[in-house]
């Protein structure tokens, strides 16, 4: 099993459109991703990342096809050596140690290639598989956001997670 973060490409418009639309994807992510996931909403994404630079937004690719997505927020103003992780993972691949991989990979890329110090990532408390993924890749947790995130009509925590580049 080779799990690789890679450039978008516009052959993975079929692997994103039915893979991003899932529920279960959705309910752990900001409601920009937007649910349903149309095959449009496959097709704006792909057009706005292929050529988009800096290279920040990757297909997370297992054995040749695109099974989730990951990528960084670059902040700016007093915030510029800071940046957020995002991503998500097809349902059928949970449990199997991919997301671990992939956030090695983006964390090993945003640390060589971008002048970061922070990196953090916001997890709704709900959201266990998620916080584990960060806690193996030496994530801590920072704080939690009391009742800072309302999804699905329900008021939750948001944790954050940080890592720090050592030198």
């Amino acid at each position: 099993m080779a799990v690789i973060i890679r450039p978008w490409t516009l052959n993975d418009l079929p692997n994103l459109t039915l893979y991003a639309n899932n529920i279960n994807i959705w309910n752990n992510l900001r409601n920009y991703f937007p649910h349903p996931y149309t095959e449009a909403d496959a097709q704006a994404w792909l057009d706005k990342t292929i050529d988009a630079s800096p290279l920040v937004n990757f297909a997370i690719d297992l054995d040749g096809q695109a099974i989730g997505g990951i990528g960084l927020i670059l902040n700016s103003d007093v915030y510029i050596m800071s940046a957020e992780i995002g991503y998500w993972l097809a349902e059928p691949f949970w449990g199997q140690g991919i997301a671990t991989e992939a956030v090695r990979q983006l964390v090993e890329y945003t640390f060589y290639y971008f002048d970061i110090v922070r990196l953090y990532a916001e997890v709704f408390e709900t959201n266990k598989a998620s916080m584990r993924v960060l806690e193996k890749n030496g994530f801590y947790l920072e704080g939690v956001r009391r009742k800072a995130v309302f999804k699905n009509g329900l008021l939750m925590d948001d944790f954050i997670w940080v890592k720090l580049r050592s030198w």
